[in-house]
């Protein structure tokens, strides 16, 4: 078993339902939770070397984009819907990143 793979999959989901999380319950901290998570996801993502590297961390920067404005839009502006369609867009990031883990898991498992 791949723990680094395990590890850096684990922070893709967490980060995942902690977006959904606040999606539903709409707090700045479950917000300031999914962007922590997401940008450890994004760090581990950077010394990954797969078949898919660059696509990976190109969604995780992307989550990272839409997650930490929309923590700067409720915190500082408290532009609570401005931080709701960022956390959707960082969702569809992250469903994305899942879809890649699945597509190269997939090949590997053919190349066996």
């Amino acid at each position: 078993m791949d723990w680094s793979k395990v590890t850096y999959v684990f922070f893709i989901l967490m980060s995942l339902t902690s977006t959904a999380g606040f999606l539903y319950e709409h707090t700045s901290l479950s917000l300031f939770i999914a962007s922590s998570l997401n940008v450890v996801s994004t760090i581990l993502k950077i010394g990954v070397r797969n078949i898919l590297a660059a696509e990976l961390l190109a969604g995780s920067l992307v989550a990272d984009l839409h997650l930490i404005p929309a923590f700067i839009a409720l915190e500082i502006y408290n532009n609570l819907e401005i931080a709701i369609s960022l956390a959707i867009g960082a969702v569809i990031a992250n469903v994305f990143s899942i879809g890649l883990v699945l597509i190269e898991s997939a090949k590997v498992r053919e190349e066996y």
